[in-house]
C-alpha cells in the first residue's frame, strides 16, 4: 500500500461472483442526506486516457460456454417477445461504461467510444464483463439458440473505464492470503466520470453503468465529479442506469442497508435515508440515474446479494445469466474458479435488462423526456402495491407494460416522478395480441436477503489519486 494517499480510503476494485451467504455483525445506522450536486465539478474535456501507465497482469477472463435450448429464465420472465413486437430499440446508442466490449457476431452494431485502463478504443474486453452486459442489451437472436437481448436492435457505444486485469505499472499484487484482494485491477471515480460525459459528448441516449464504489456511510469520500456528470447525462436527455451494488466480503460493501417498505419514492422520501449503512456511487445520485436492484429469475424474489437502498428505483433478473461471450462467438452461462463453475449472476446483469428496457421505450416514444422515460419504467414495474421497497424499488421492470401503458399525466415537458405512491396503471395503448400471462405473483414479494456473496475474484489497485476505486459489481459487480 503506498504512503501517497494520504490518510484516504481506497475503494477496491473488483469482479465479484454472489455463491455463499455469510453473516456479518452490523454496525450502527447513519442518518445521511441525499448527496448534492457540484456542478463545478463536472469533468473537463481531456484525452481518453488513462490517469497513469497501466499495463496487463493477468490472464483473460474466458467464461464457460453454453447454449440454452429454452429461453433463459430472465427473458422468460421479462416476456420480451410480446415487446419485440412493439418495439426492437432501432435507432437508440446505449453506452456500456464497463470493461470493454468485444466484437460479437451477435453485436451487429457496436462503436468503439474509448479507452480509459489502456491504449485501445474499448473494443477490447480482457474480463468478460462488459461484453456480457452488451449482450443483455443488444445481442441479436440465433437460430440455435433461445438467448437474445432487450434491444437487439439499439448501437453500443463501448467505453472501456476498469479492469481487473491491468493495474498502475509499478504498483503491486496483493497476496492471496489476503480476503479483499487476490489481483490487482484499474478504475477509479475520475475515470468513471469522465467516462460518464464522453459518452453523452457521443451521443449516446441510455448509459449503462454495471459499476460501483462502496463505502461504509461513516466515511467520507470524494464522488463530485461522478454526481455532475450523471447529472450532465441527465439534463442533456440521456437515461443512466446504473446497478446498485453487490454485497461483499470486502470492508467497504459487506453491510446490508436495513429497512422496511417506505411510502412514497425512495428518492423524494427522506425516512430511507435514516437507516443507511453502506453508500454506493454512482447509485445513491438519484433521480439523475435509474438504480436497479436484482432479483431471483425463476421466481422475482429479492436476491440476497444485491444492496439495498432509499435510491433503489426498480428491481430485474440478476441470477442464472447467460450472455455472450468475450471470445467473439458464443454464450456464456458460468465462470470457472478452482472449485469449479461459478453461475453468471449480480446487479451488473440486472442493470442492462433496464438499459435494454429503456432503448426499447426511447424508440417506441422518440419524443419523451430522459425523465419521463425514467418515470414511464418506475410507474409500470411490478411492485407489491405498498409503495417504495428498499430492495426492489418500486418493483420488477416490466418491458410489456412500459411500452403499452397510457400514462394520462404524461406531458411534453414532464418532469420526473417524486410524489407518492405509483398510480395504478391505466388503459394500455396498442397492446400486443395476448399471450399466456406468468404468475408474477412471486416477484411481489417484499422478502430480502441478508446474505453476502463470497468474493471469488477480487481485484486491488491504490492509486495516489483523490478519488476512490470503482469495485465492479458481483458478476454484475459482475
Amino acid at each position: 500500500m503506498t504512503g501517497t494517499v494520504r490518510g484516504l480510503t481506497r475503494l477496491v476494485l473488483v469482479a465479484l461472483f454472489a455463491v455463499a451467504a455469510t453473516q456479518f455483525t452490523a454496525p450502527t445506522a447513519v442518518a445521511i442526506e441525499p448527496p448534492s450536486i457540484d456542478r463545478r465539478a463536472l469533468p473537463t474535456a481531456a484525452p481518453v486516457t488513462p490517469n497513469e501507465p497501466t499495463q496487463r497482469r493477468t490472464l483473460c477472463a474466458r467464461p464457460i460456454t453454453t447454449r440454452p435450448t429454452t429461453p433463459p429464465a430472465a427473458q422468460q420472465l421479462l416476456n420480451l417477445p410480446a415487446a419485440w413486437k412493439l418495439s426492437r430499440g432501432s435507432g437508440q446508442k446505449v453506452a456500456v461504461i464497463d470493461t470493454g466490449v468485444t466484437p460479437h457476431k451477435r453485436l451487429a452494431r457496436v462503436i468503439g467510444g474509448g479507452d480509459y485502463v489502456s491504449s485501445g478504443d474499448g473494443l477490447d474486453d480482457c474480463d468478460a464483463h462488459g461484453t456480457l452486459v452488451a449482450g443483455i442489451i443488444a445481442a441479436e437472436p440465433a437460430t440455435d439458440d433461445e438467448f437474445s437481448g432487450v434491444a437487439p436492435e439499439a448501437t453500443i457505444i463501448s467505453i472501456r473505464q476498469s479492469s481487473g486485469a491491468y493495474s498502475a505499472t509499478g504498483t503491486r499484487a496483493s497476496s492471496h492470503d489476503d480476503d479483499a484482494a487476490v489481483s490487482t485491477g484499474y478504475g477509479t471515480v475520475s475515470t468513471l466520470a469522465r467516462a460518464v460525459v464522453r459518452a453523452v459528448d457521443l451521443g449516446a441516449s441510455v448509459i449503462n453503468i454495471s459499476e460501483v464504489a462502496c463505502v461504509r456511510a461513516t466515511e467520507k469520500f470524494d464522488d463530485r465529479s461522478l454526481g455532475a456528470a450523471v447529472r450532465y447525462a441527465f439534463r442533456r436527455d440521456v437515461v443512466v442506469v446504473a446497478a446498485a451494488g453487490n454485497l461483499s466480503s470486502s470492508p467497504q460493501c459487506q453491510t446490508q442497508n436495513p429497512g422496511p417498505a417506505v411510502p412514497g419514492y425512495g428518492w423524494d422520501n427522506r425516512a430511507g435515508w435514516k437507516s443507511v449503512l453502506t453508500v454506493a456511487s454512482p447509485a445513491w445520485f438519484s433521480p439523475y440515474v435509474l438504480t436497479v436492484g436484482a432479483v431471483n429469475s425463476t421466481d422475482g424474489s429479492p436476491a440476497e446479494f444485491s444492496v439495498h437502498g432509499p435510491w433503489v428505483g426498480v428491481a430485474a433478473p440478476g441470477t442464472d445469466i447467460v450472455s455472450l461471450t468475450n471470445a467473439g462467438r458464443g454464450l456464456a452461462g458460468a465462470y470457472r474458479s478452482d472449485e469449479g463453475s461459478i453461475p453468471i449472476r449480480g446487479t451488473s446483469f440486472a442493470a442492462p435488462y433496464v438499459a435494454g428496457t429503456a432503448a426499447l421505450v426511447r424508440s417506441r416514444f422518440p419524443r419523451l423526456t430522459a425523465a419521463q422515460v425514467i418515470e414511464r419504467i418506475i410507474r409500470t414495474a411490478h411492485g407489491s402495491g405498498s409503495g417504495h421497497d428498499v430492495a426492489v424499488g418500486y418493483g420488477v421492470v416490466d418491458p410489456v407494460a412500459a411500452l403499452t401503458t397510457e400514462l394520462p399525466d404524461e406531458s411534453d415537458g414532464g418532469g420526473l416522478y417524486t410524489g407518492g405512491p405509483a398510480e395504478p396503471r391505466s388503459a394500455p395503448i396498442a397492446a400486443p395480441p395476448a399471450a399466456p400471462t406468468p404468475d408474477r405473483s412471486p416477484r411481489n414479494r417484499a422478502l430480502w436477503g441478508s446474505g453476502i456473496g463470497v468474493t471469488i475474484i477480487v481485484a486491488t489497485l491504490l492509486l495516489a489519486l483523490p478519488n476512490r476505486r470503482v469495485r465492479r459489481l458481483h458478476p454484475d459487480e459482475y
